[in-house]
């Protein structure tokens, strides 16, 4: 009898008996972005929105300081040549200078005398002064201004005949100038340097020899008549 053949059949065996798998355990799926990218993505984004304003704030800067001012204006033209002043006050004399016939400055108001021609004349050059801060549009309640009892009236008359009147009110709450109306119809800021020069007419007029005062004769009053004294009686002997 053959014997068998015990290998082939422990390779059988081995073939049929098979090892099971072992399931590996899932992925754990991380996230992209982890909690520490995100600050630093938005600090990022942050740092570069600051720099973008920071950029734009000071190219406005940049602009405003190249744009020119706009150009002063002056409420006469600025070589206009003047023939006479006048301010009369609220209260308290009015003072006039004016050119005569010989051009030459004199005080008319309040008496008339001979003016100072230097002071006169730098009185005069203020007219062609007088730069306007500020329009007032519209048309507003005067007395809000101080117009409706104006602090001074300041009349003008120019080489050509042409006269111009000046009502000054209030100063402004920021003290950058007085409302002046201007031949009762527009209202201005205008600056307050030249308002002061004419305005100082009406205490320091500008003469050319300051009056003395004439003194004012008072009474004397009579003396009055001092009773004699009283003697005593001497008795008779």
């Amino acid at each position: 009898m053959a014997p068998k053949n015990t290998k082939s059949t422990k390779t059988r065996a081995a073939k049929n008996t098979r090892v099971p798998r072992v399931k590996s355990a899932p992925k754990v799926t991380r996230p992209v972005f982890r909690t520490g990218t995100w600050v630093a993505l938005i600090a990022f984004i942050a740092i570069i929105a600051a720099a973008i304003y920071m950029n734009r704030q000071a190219e406005e800067k940049a602009a405003a300081t190249e744009t020119p001012a706009a150009e002063e204006a002056f409420i006469f033209p600025e070589d206009t040549v003047v023939t006479s002043i006048e301010v009369k006050p609220e209260q308290g004399d009015t003072v006039k200078i004016e050119r005569n016939e010989e051009k030459v400055w004199v005080l008319s108001l309040p008496e008339d005398a001979e003016a100072d021609q230097g002071a006169a004349e730098a009185a005069a050059s203020q007219v062609g002064a007088l730069s306007i801060v500020t329009t007032i549009e519209g048309n507003k309640d005067p007395s809000i201004f101080g117009l409706d009892v104006p602090v001074y009236t300041i009349t003008i008359t120019f080489e050509d005949g042409k006269t111009s009147i000046l009502e000054v009110g209030d100063s402004t709450p920021t003290d950058s100038g007085y409302y002046v109306r201007v031949d009762g119809d527009k209202v201005y800021v205008v600056s307050p340097s030249g308002i002061d020069a004419l305005a100082s007419l009406t205490f320091a007029p500008p003469y050319l020899n300051t009056p003395t005062p004439v003194p004012t004769a008072t009474s004397t009053p009579l003396p009055t008549e001092m009773p004699a004294p009283a003697t005593e009686a001497t008795p008779t002997p």
